[in-house]
């Protein structure tokens, strides 16, 4: 994975770990104002030939250091971010249930997001 770049693309709302000009993997999220600034990523996806490599960790590590560098919190729906960030809670803060109610009635109002 040393050749790996992870790229942050907001307007598509996709995180996405290339190599070679080829994308690996990517986390798909979307950007909640309310009740406060938050990533919510909503998929984790690695391409077959890429999968067991750590792609998906890195990107999840990723998200929460863009995260961090910007004032965001993370609301993860993601099964795959909610089980990363259980096990890396020095990485991945908790967000609160407020937080996380909010993000689902998100999607619950655009399907689209998810």
């Amino acid at each position: 994975m040393a050749d790996t770049e992870i790229v942050d693309d907001r307007l598509k709302g996709r995180l996405e770990a290339r190599a070679e000009g080829e994308v690996l993997g990517h986390i798909q999220y979307f950007v909640l104002d309310e009740p406060q600034p938050a990533l919510v990523p909503v998929h984790t996806v690695v391409e077959p030939a890429h999968e067991g490599q750590g792609i998906a960790g890195s990107l999840a590590r990723e998200l929460y250091a863009i995260a961090a560098r910007e004032g965001f919190a993370v609301a993860p729906l993601c099964p795959y971010v909610v089980r990363w960030a259980a096990k890396h809670p020095d990485e991945a803060p908790a967000a609160s249930a407020e937080l996380l109610d909010a993000a689902k009635a998100a999607v619950e109002a655009d399907p689209a997001k998810w």
